[in-house]
């Protein structure tokens, strides 16, 4: 069985995630983005060590210390681990790429975490540790190091003080960051119609130097109140997208939609013009594909997916 790790690449980590029905396409394109290639299902290596808190999906991270073909050779191995005095608790990842007939019940699971417990020197916390480590299967090997969950800030931000019916949803607008801005440092974001500010929320929640613009006063103070209550700090001009002179790195344009606002396929076409102007990489959002403004206006598609909620569906388009 295929470990899903490319050969020569250090150091490894080893992923899980997780997605409803609704988000298979929407999961499978984020993660393309982060990690550059197709990811298979449930558990994957990768030599790219991504932030799990980054992603709505993403759920666990081992950056792997140890591994071996026997669970015996884990053991042995990390007898070697050393705590600087701090405490520590070991956790089995339950999701690994297991037949059926091999899976390893509850029980089993917590004695291996207790054997690996027993060769490490030093004061086991179950509770409150200083140091987490994970052991997990994948691929027919063992592998186990520090251990890194998702700590799912964005639920905290799906509670705005101003919300707008036909805004993204926070986890599709986390999504949208993750493929405009795969790698972070050094990299300019811009929402230019950024409604209450939804994706700045979540691209600032990341660490992404983002600014917005729209074209409403009272849309764009939405936005600066939703950024101030959770503690962040930007800057959403009131203006057309056309007005805009600076060049960005990157940009997501979540489209107006003529079913819940007036704009025209001209004011549409415009929008995607301007855009091209201003921004190298884009993530489109869009209630339906609109490919051909799209080649119009100068861009490449790249990638694509389709977001549901429901009988209501967003297409994404990432384009160059």
């Amino acid at each position: 069985m295929s470990t899903n790790i490319p050969a020569s690449v250090e150091p490894i980590y080893i992923y899980t995630y997780a997605y409803s029905p609704d988000e298979t396409s929407l999961c499978g394109m984020e993660l393309r983005c982060l990690f550059g290639r197709e990811i298979p299902p449930a558990i994957f290596a990768s030599g790219v060590e991504v932030d799990v808190s980054r992603s709505p999906f993403i759920k666990e991270r081992i950056d792997v210390m140890y591994e071996g073909d026997t669970l015996p050779e884990i053991y042995k191995q990390t007898e070697q681990v050393e705590l600087g005095g701090r405490s520590f608790k070991v956790i089995f990842v339950k999701t690994n790429d297991l037949a059926p007939e091999h899976k390893i019940e509850y029980a089993e699971r917590r004695v291996i975490e207790r054997e690996i417990g027993l060769r490490i020197e030093g004061e086991a916390d179950v509770n409150h540790p200083e140091l987490v480590y994970g052991i997990v299967t994948l691929g027919g090997r063992w592998y186990f190091g520090p251990y890194h969950k998702n700590n799912a800030t964005w639920f905290r931000q799906m509670k705005k003080p101003r919300s707008y019916s036909i805004a993204l949803s926070t986890r599709v607008a986390r999504a949208a960051v993750n493929m405009a801005v795969p790698r972070i440092p050094g990299v300019k974001l811009i929402d230019p119609c950024c409604g209450i500010g939804t994706v700045m929320v979540e691209a600032l929640s990341m660490g992404i130097d983002v600014v917005g613009r729209d074209i409403n006063p009272l849309i764009a103070a939405g936005a600066r109140t939703n950024i101030a209550h959770f503690g962040f700090e930007s800057v959403v001009t009131l203006g057309d997208i056309a007005d805009i002179q600076e060049h960005y790195d990157a940009a997501i344009v979540d489209m107006p939609y003529n079913l819940y606002s007036r704009i025209t396929p001209e004011e549409q076409f415009a929008i995607l013009s301007h855009t091209r102007r201003i921004a190298d990489r884009v993530v489109i959002v869009a209630i339906e594909a609109v490919d051909e403004m799209i080649a119009a206006a100068g861009f490449t598609i790249i990638d694509r997916c389709v977001a549901r909620k429901g009988a209501f569906s967003r297409h994404l388009m990432l384009c160059e």
